[in-house]
């Protein structure tokens, strides 16, 4: 016998869905007994045992909506009692404390980029092209200097997606190195940092060539969350994987903007402007329940063979956003994608462009893994980003 479970919880109503599928239709001759820590199924004398994270208790009781859907296994609603602190990578502007050490490192390599650099003053950036409005504030010239957001030597700024920093005292990337590199860089090609004829020059790790972020003309550099891992210099670097860190970033950025600015729907776009994904904000609330051996796709528990689970480390708990989205490759969705552009209501998240394409990869893993039934909804694919 081969069985696996899923099990999707919401946290504010503390409910979940309970999915145990099966491998072969003959299979489910099985008897299936829900604890309150534990999940137990039996085929003759064949019996599997799922014991659930410490975090999660099952109310028995509740059980209901009990039905089996072809090609998905058995569907169980019930009400579950789940804790509500739980594991996930911690947000960028934590970690950049202001008079806290910190040292900066390239995520895809490992490569530091910004040696034990103190932060006198950490600040959040106003929302999104906020000079446009100041017309329609102020019944005189605008008394605004935008020089005036400029980091100074010890600023680091936030924005939603990136942070900004002044290029002055930085180890890696200097102003002087990106201006030779303009001026020498295109005629040798061995330059350390590729820039382009723009105002804005890309900055680019020396090691694995990763575009990091870009050098703004007023002797600023702007850095993306999802390129740049940060964590205090007293400690070690301890690298995350690729595919985690990307899914916790992104999720922490949909997350933060629906709740300063009470939109769900996001358009996944380059640096160069293209759009890559269209992205609706389901849930914010949901837990999900893992074996920690599974890959980055897998959602679930796996059983073989012999009563034995397949992994022996114990299982977890993960926080996650549950998400809609459209991938626009290749002018699909065009229309949709038309439509979006147009819409006030649709927010703009610029990442490099092989970010935007590790994700759409990502969400497609996370869509292939879920059952049938549930990857779709009102024509848009479903998938979970974990934290």
């Amino acid at each position: 016998m081969a069985a696996a479970v899923i099990l999707e919880i919401r946290q504010r109503m503390q409910s979940g869905l309970l999915i145990i599928r099966a491998s072969k239709p003959e299979s489910w001759a099985m008897d299936i007994t829900v604890n309150p820590s534990s999940i137990e199924i039996k085929n003759g004398e064949d019996c599997r045992m799922l014991s659930l994270p410490p975090e999660v208790r099952i109310v028995p009781s509740s059980c209901r909506g009990l039905q089996y859907v072809p090609g998905d296994g058995l569907h169980v609603r019930l009400l579950i009692q789940a804790a509500l602190n739980t594991k996930s990578i911690s947000a960028p502007e934590d970690s950049l404390k202001s008079k806290k050490r910190c040292t900066f490192y390239c995520q895809s390599c490992g490569e530091s980029i910004i040696k034990d650099r103190t932060f006198l003053r950490v600040l959040s950036l106003p929302g999104e092209n906020w000079d446009d409005l100041v017309e329609e504030w102020c019944c005189h010239p605008n008394p605004f200097n935008s020089r005036l957001l400029n980091p100074q030597n010890d600023d680091c700024f936030l924005g939603h997606n990136y942070f900004l920093v002044n290029s002055g005292n930085e180890s890696t990337v200097s102003s002087s190195e990106l201006r030779h590199s303009q001026s020498q860089g295109a005629a040798s090609g061995n330059s350390d940092y590729v820039l382009n004829s723009k105002a804005n020059s890309r900055v680019i790790c020396k090691r694995c060539k990763t575009l990091l972020g870009e050098a703004l003309s007023t002797g600023v550099t702007k850095y993306y969350f999802t390129e740049l891992f940060i964590q205090p210099s007293e400690e070690s670097f301890n690298p995350i994987p690729r595919s985690l860190f990307i899914q916790s970033i992104v999720a922490q950025c949909l997350l933060e903007l629906s709740s300063a600015r009470s939109t769900f729907r996001f358009r996944i776009q380059g640096t160069e402007g293209t759009i890559y994904i269209l992205v609706w904000l389901l849930n914010s609330d949901t837990l999900l329940v893992e074996s920690s051996g599974n890959s980055a796709s897998d959602i679930g528990f796996t059983f073989f063979e012999h009563g034995e689970v397949s992994n022996s480390e114990p299982s977890e708990i993960r926080n996650a956003v549950k998400v809609l989205y459209h991938p626009c490759l290749k002018n699909r969705n065009k229309d949709l994608v038309d439509a979006w552009e147009n819409d006030f209501g649709v927010h703009p998240l610029t990442f490099p462009s092989r970010t935007c394409l590790e994700l759409l990869l990502l969400l497609a893993q996370s869509n292939a893994s879920l059952p049938p039934s549930l990857r779709c909804m009102n024509s848009f694919e479903v998938a979970f980003l974990k934290m």
